[in-house]
């Protein structure tokens, strides 16, 4: 399968994995032969890219470090909290910790996955599926820098929950499609110590989860908010939030721009390095990503193109690719499969944006 904007469908693809909302109702299923109608719900939704099946490149099945199951059980959960407050009615703190513990069982079974798939989210769900991403990075990411249980378990609290305080910031700031002016994104920056009042107020909500909602926007350089923390003053578990935060938001499909790829989002997280960010968090999850998902398609130094099949993660740059075209892009009869951990002379060049692929089977 591979991804595609909703602008490039056309009637008669096939959906190669199911869309649901933030309540876990499944918005359109896999196996679904896509018409007019659909493609334009799908817009009015507000859904910018979906996952297909492509006839060319075969069907890929792509391992996921947290069950679908579990990830759409957070989403929901996380749904729910902000819904309460808006009642004024209470967190459900240990349904979060108990949930908090599903993602770190799963995420320990699955150590030798890389993370390969994007999600695809509606615009009015970005807060809930971001912060259960962000969970997931982080916790991933503590495993990775050697985090005993409690550690994860703090650290996992306080991702589920960073954002917690976007609940009293109006929402037609939060989902302004453009630029704030200075008095909106002033009132955006309350979030941090909006979130840590809130969670301060529960006994079991450990204080240092509640302070990864107040400094997971601190920068390394001291330029952050809301307290202009810098370096080891900021506590390591807001800094590994904010490694995760900035990552899945340049992943992310938004309003106002397409999501930036992965080669392109690790670039950017690197060049913050020691500015925005903490080197070793930033090195951790990066470990933790495949460079090159399983479902891209890539072209090698040979010049055939291929899909990706499998990763490495001793060796994130050197997958296993079924090449599907020759140099010429001619399509073959044939397809083979390639693993460059045994090939040293070829390497990847480049990842094939959407035009290039429809480029090819045109």
């Amino acid at each position: 399968m591979r991804r595609i904007y909703v602008n490039k469908l056309k009637p008669g693809m096939i959906v190669a994995r199911s869309v649901f909302n933030s309540e876990g109702r499944v918005l359109l299923q896999d196996g679904i032969v896509l018409n007019k109608i659909f493609i334009n719900r799908l817009q009015e939704l507000g859904i910018s890219s979906i996952y297909i099946n492509d006839e060319i490149f075969g069907e890929i099945e792509v391992p996921d470090i947290v069950s679908e199951e579990t990830r759409r059980a957070t989403v929901r959960l996380i749904k729910e909290n902000f819904v309460h407050l808006e009642q004024d009615r209470k967190l459900n703190i240990r349904a979060v910790r108990k949930m908090v513990d599903t993602i770190i069982d799963e995420l320990i079974s699955n150590m030798n996955v890389l993370i390969s798939l994007s999600d695809i989210r509606a615009f009015d769900d970005y807060t809930f599926a971001h912060s259960v991403n962000v969970c997931i990075l982080s916790i991933m990411t503590g495993i990775t820098a050697g985090y005993n249980d409690l550690q994860l378990k703090e650290l996992g609290i306080g991702a589920l929950l960073h954002d917690i305080g976007k609940i009293n910031i109006d929402k037609a700031i939060l989902n302004k499609p453009g630029e704030l002016n200075k008095e909106e994104f002033a009132e955006v920056k309350r979030h941090t110590v909006y979130g840590f009042n809130i969670l301060r107020q529960y006994d079991d909500v450990p204080l240092l989860s509640a302070h990864v909602a107040l400094q997971h926007h601190e920068r390394w350089d001291g330029n952050g908010y809301p307290r202009q923390l810098a370096g080891e003053n900021i506590h390591e578990y807001a800094r590994i939030v904010a490694v995760a935060d900035v990552y899945d938001a340049l992943l992310a499909d938004r309003p106002y721009r397409s999501s930036y790829s992965v080669t392109q989002t690790l670039i950017i997280l690197k060049r913050m390095c020691d500015i925005y960010l903490d080197s070793r968090f930033v090195t951790a999850l990066i470990s933790n990503i495949a460079i090159y998902p399983i479902g891209s398609i890539v072209q090698l130094n040979t010049g055939n193109i291929g899909i990706v099949v499998d990763v490495n993660k001793q060796q994130p740059t050197r997958p296993v690719i079924k090449i599907v075209y020759d140099s010429n892009s001619r399509r073959l009869c044939h397809p083979h499969e390639v693993d460059l951990t045994k090939l040293p002379t070829i390497v990847v060049s480049r990842s094939l944006s959407e035009e290039d692929i429809e480029d090819l089977h045109a």
